[in-house]
């Protein structure tokens, strides 16, 4: 594990090789880095925070200008500085102030003189809420909504080589519940406050300048869902719009990687097309490619697509990157490129300890996702948030699925609704081509809707209009329009549970996945709990959809937490019905204390469970209900038969032996396995399908209070397949004595 996450301070200094925009823009074919050349580069030692180049995946890096650092910035507190990216809420931000409702930031900005006869674009990741930009005082543009990103044209107030102050009004309010807000607390409270945290306002993603072509393709969407070409579908804009779009995949030395961090050679370099726009701008056409190379996660292949629009100076050229990837819905399963998918996510919240919903530096948006994979997920679920593209851009390269989901209002109305649908364009248009995401969620547990969709026909409306809007923008992937329960227009019916209680929480697992049950207990408050509905419409279909878990996990302590992670996860996999599942979550967010690692990524002390043994392709389900953390069963006195199953979602067949052996109390699975005492007779085990069981002959461990059994399963040359153990411990009923009664004469 890496150590805790920086703070902004200790972010890189700026040098001249990690930031600022070169000479000019790159000519058309040439190799634009997102590290550019720095003819212009910030004096060393200058601490800029983020310095890399926002968008990776739409490279133009050969002549941009970051404009994170220090602003100034006014507020009814007076004047100060503030350091951008970081919202003014956060220690980062260096103004660490809540609940202010508005802020004005102000820089002074010089364009560089070598873009002269280019247009010069003023970008934003993120401004929560509503951003009413000026340069020199003349407006340039108003931008409504906290998590999506916006760009303005400034050719015309910005010149090159003209020093211009930049102002950025920003209004914050409050009261967030009729407006998207995610997981941001409220005044007055929502509905869900209790799993609400700090808010984020002001600019809290990158800002930078960025020099493009006098005629620019200003929209672009790039599908490779046809595994054997890439769609090309954009808008020109500028000078002249109905310019010739050249595309052409780049072709890279075999086993080199690209500027980008992609993953080698593209083994088609002949793939290029001349697209002509319509009089409005738009383009659509294919590059076929002769020999493709699919995307997935064990082979996240990315192909690198050059678009060049005009000639010479005034010629503008972006890359983007894309990949071939086909995720489908047939029947119950999901498959990807045409293979059975079944989903091993976690939930990610995306915050830091202090910098809130802004990642401290690039390599803290890595070390996330590497450490979602190194615990054996495949699948990332970004809860409510839209995540900045460079976490998208590594999720691409390093093979990490994604389930994509934008924040929501809190309250239901007819202009929340339309607020949060105004959202879903900009999401598709800025994140549709990444590869990595497979997933689109809309609604999150009916927040927004009022936790009504069965008693409301409003809002059960809304929801199946949100879905119907988010198929009319992008038909390639499943969309989920109301997740963890009551939907009513969806491609995958998830469903949100936890429970504390082994026994319930295994009977209800099977009743779900079997179909005998629809509902499932939900704590909506400490005195509140109902029964929830899969499913809010009575005609929608109960079969042939895809059906899975994307909230679950309990415990009060770290070892509580480890134990249910172990033994709810193996219910889970016992069912082949189930296409997955999404444990809560990944890291420790303020006062939630749910994550395999704490606030800062530090490691917990799980009782040496290793969450990959839990996530792996091979696990054993054990025919048991455990007792309680620590004491699963109690020490067995005689010898005892262990019932194993195995759950394989590998591509090919897996035959084994299950072995098991005692070892102390709490012993963690070393690099080799102990000597085996007992061992099974051999088991087949087909893919997707649920082993018929075998039985382990296990001998006492003799006279001990406390003891671990470890159990593995290993193939014919000795290989580990899956590992998994059992606590035997006292198993006494809970300690809750009530209070001595005295009495009198």
């Amino acid at each position: 594990m890496s150590p805790a996450t920086p703070s902004a301070t200790d972010v890189v200094a700026v040098t001249a090789e990690t930031t600022q925009p070169s000479a000019a823009a790159a000519p058309a074919g040439a190799s634009a880095s997102t590290t550019p050349s720095a003819s212009t580069a910030a004096p060393t030692g200058v601490v800029v925070p983020k310095p890399e180049y926002p968008r990776p995946d739409r490279d133009r890096s050969a002549a941009w200008l970051t404009l994170n650092g220090s602003w100034d910035f006014e507020s009814e507190y007076g004047t100060t500085t503030v350091t951008v990216p970081f919202a003014w809420e956060t220690e980062a931000s260096g103004v660490q102030r809540t609940w202010l409702e508005r802020g004005t930031y102000r820089r002074s900005v010089t364009v560089p003189a070598e873009w002269h006869g280019s247009r010069v674009l003023l970008c934003f990741g993120a401004v929560h809420h509503r951003a009413r930009v000026l340069v020199d005082d003349v407006e340039v543009g108003v931008h409504v909504g906290g998590y999506t990103s916006f760009e303005l044209d400034v050719t015309t107030v910005a010149a090159p080589g003209a020093s211009v102050v930049v102002t950025v009004e920003v209004e914050a309010p409050a009261d967030k519940r009729s407006i998207p807000h995610g997981k941001q607390r409220s005044v007055p409270r929502d509905d869900y406050d209790g799993v609400s945290f700090t808010p984020t306002s002001g600019i809290w993603q990158s800002v930078w300048l960025e020099a493009r072509g006098r005629s620019y393709v200003a929209e672009l969407a790039l599908r490779g869902d046809s595994l054997t070409g890439i769609d090309v579908v954009g808008t020109v804009v500028g000078d002249a719009p109905t310019a010739p779009v050249h595309v052409r995949v780049l072709d890279e030395a075999a086993g080199t990687a690209g500027s980008d961090g992609s993953s080698g050679a593209d083994r088609s370099s002949a793939a290029a097309v001349v697209l002509e726009p319509d009089a409005t701008g738009r383009f659509a056409g294919r590059l076929e490619l002769t020999d493709p190379h699919l995307w997935s996660p064990d082979d996240p292949h990315l192909y690198r697509v050059e678009l060049t629009t005009g000639a010479g100076a005034a010629a503008d050229r972006v890359v983007a990157t894309t990949g071939l990837r086909r995720i489908a819905v047939e029947g119950d399963h999901l498959t990807l490129n045409d293979e059975r998918l079944y989903v091993r996510g976690v939930l990610d919240q995306g915050y830091w300890p202090r910098t809130g919903l802004t990642a401290p530096d690039d390599d803290a948006l890595v070390r996330d996702l590497e450490l979602a994979r190194r615990y054996g997920y495949n699948l990332v679920r970004k809860h409510i948030k839209l995540e900045e593209p460079r976490w998208l851009h590594h999720a691409d390269r390093l093979g990490m699925l994604v389930w994509s989901e934008p924040p929501a209002p809190s309250r239901y109305s007819l202009e929340a609704a339309g607020a949060f649908e105004a959202q879903l364009p900009d999401l598709v248009e800025r994140d549709g081509s990444h590869p990595s995401i497979v997933v689109w969620g809309l609604y999150n547990e009916e927040w927004g809707l009022d936790w009504d969709i069965p008693g409301s026909p409003d809002r059960a409306e809304a929801a199946a209009h949100a879905y119907d809007v988010m198929r009319l923008l992008d038909a390639t992937r499943p969309i989920v329009e109301n997740s963890g329960w009551s939907h009513v227009r969806t491609d995958l019916v998830d469903w949100h549970y936890y429970d504390v209680d082994p026994a319930a929480w295994a009977a209800n697992v099977a009743a779900l996945a079997d179909g005998s049950r629809e509902d499932f207990p939900v704590m909506l408050g400490p005195d509140f709990t109902v029964d929830k509905s899969l499913y809010g419409a009575a005609d929608h279909p109960r079969t042939g959809i895809p059906l899975l878990n994307s909230e679950y996990g309990a415990g009060f302590t770290n070892l509580e937490r480890a134990w249910h992670l172990r033994w709810q996860t193996q219910e889970l996999r016992r069912h082949d019905r189930y296409a997955g599942y999404v444990y809560t979550e990944l890291t420790d967010v303020e006062h939630e204390a749910a994550g395999l690692v704490d606030a800062d990524r530090r490691e917990k002390d799980r009782g040496g469970l290793d969450p990959a043994d839990v996530n792996a392709t091979t696990v054993l389900v054990l025919d048991l209900v455990p007792a309680a953390a620590g004491a699963d069963v109690p020490v067995p006195t005689q010898p005892w038969d262990l019932v194993v199953r195995v759950s394989h979602h590998g591509r090919a067949a897996v035959r084994g032996r299950v072995r098991a052996a005692w070892v102390s109390a709490g012993a963690a699975f070393g690099a080799d396995p102990v000597p085996p005492a007992a061992e099974s007779a051999p088991v087949d085990v087909e893919p997707f399908v649920l082993s018929g069981p075998t039985t382990v002959r296990v001998p006492a461990p003799g006279p001990v209070a406390s003891a671990r059994l470890h159990v593995w399963l290993v193939d014919d040359a000795g290989a580990v397949l899956a590992r998994t153990f059992v606590d035997a411990g006292p198993v006494e009923p809970p300690n809750r004595r009530g209070a001595r009664t005295t009495t009198t004469d």
